[in-house]
């Protein structure tokens, strides 16, 4: 069976190559796209290829009339909770490769994909090595009690931190043993340079560097009474490595209903 795709946010850096992808595919098919500034063009002329008939349309609202099997979403942080929510309400599951949600944000889309019977997989990260990564982390955080993360992203990048390090923060929290740093409330002097904490109970602190020269890197430090562990994931110029992974979220996500949140969920 042809796997009939809704990509929101058809024209950005990862909606190009995917378009690219699932062009090559065949068990997929894009059979509707949307981008504002693109809107009325051919969406696999846009990205190099040859067009398709397909015409990008200028809202999510219009793209929707079109029956499809799974909306992709890689758009805006300020937009994709909406889009989830339209989706699923018109029937469609839903693979969010957006970051920037709030855990309310994914436990409201959680009930709208359980009362619409519809699966969603949302991934800050939807990279292979990048999820090795995290499941690496969360194995070396069971034995080691001092965790902490570096987010690092180039400056244009407004959502802090990035949404590989968030989710990973929030699943540390649950599972870590209590830190033997000294909690941030007990600081003096200029406490916000500890970082932010996330992932409660047992917050994680995350430091997010915002300059030139990095794309997406993550990096995972864990400390111990006289060594240290680094697991760190750098991602290239290319979207590429992102690819593979949402077109496994996309063939997976009809197989359940509610929110599954990580590309392990379905590896």
């Amino acid at each position: 069976m042809t796997v009939r795709i809704t990509l929101a946010g058809a024209t950005g850096w990862i909606g190009k190559e995917l378009t690219r992808a699932i062009a090559k595919s065949d068990d997929m098919t894009i059979v509707a796209a949307v981008s504002r500034s693109e809107a009325g063009k051919d969406v696999e002329e846009v990205a190099g290829l040859q067009p398709c008939g397909v015409k990008i349309s200028g809202t999510l609202a219009d793209a929707l009339k079109v029956p499809s099997d799974v909306m992709i979403d890689y758009t805006k942080p300020n937009a994709v909770k909406g889009h989830v929510l339209e989706a699923l309400a018109q029937g469609r599951h839903v693979v969010i490769g957006t970051s920037g949600l709030s855990d309310q944000d994914y436990a409201e889309i959680d009930s709208a994909a359980r009362s619409n019977s519809c699966g969603v997989l949302a991934a800050g990260n939807f990279s292979i090595t990048a999820t090795l990564m995290r499941r690496f982390a969360l194995e070396a955080a069971r034995y080691v009690p001092d965790i902490e993360i570096i987010d690092y992203a180039g400056p244009g990048k407004t959502d802090t931190p990035s949404g590989t390090a968030r989710e990973l923060a929030e699943l540390l929290g649950p599972i870590r043993r209590p830190s033997t740093a000294k909690p941030v409330a007990e600081l003096s002097g200029v406490r916000e340079t500890r970082g932010g904490g996330l992932g409660r109970p047992n917050a994680i602190q995350i430091h997010s560097l915002r300059m030139p020269s990095f794309v997406l890197s993550c990096e995972a430090v864990l400390g111990a009474d006289n060594e240290r562990l680094v697991i760190r994931h750098d991602a290239g110029a290319s979207a590429a490595p992102y690819v593979a992974g949402t077109l496994l979220a996309a063939r997976s996500v009809s197989s359940f209903a509610g929110l599954k949140r990580g590309l392990d969920a379905v590896m």
